[in-house]
């Protein structure tokens, strides 16, 4: 007799656990690809690991690109070699007027 398999599950829903920091996403990344090379993993596995390899990808680089800016920020002359200010944001959506940047 011919034995159907079920059908596979679903991966579970993300959790909305807190983003990592930059550091701990690039170590996490250093692990999956060191996992990944030895390729001894199911196909599956695989898989999982190079989904969660993205986004940890993703969020590193939307990490250092805000970083980025900052220094940028920070550092930006005008052509006559004066700092160039603008409203620093201290707070999501609120700009604190008296510290320009």
């Amino acid at each position: 007799m011919n034995r159907v398999s079920p059908p596979p599950q679903p991966p579970p829903p993300p959790t909305s656990a807190p983003a990592p920091t930059f550091e701990e996403a690039v170590k996490r990344l250093t692990e999956i690809v060191q996992t990944l090379e030895r390729g001894d993993l199911p196909l599956e596995e695989s898989l999982r690991l190079f989904e969660e390899g993205v986004r940890l990808s993703r969020v590193s680089q939307e990490r250092l690109d805000a970083a980025q800016k900052k220094v940028e920020q920070l550092l930006g002359v005008d052509a006559q070699g004066r700092p160039r200010t603008e409203t620093f944001q201290t707070q999501a959506g609120e700009a604190d007027d008296d510290v320009p940047f």
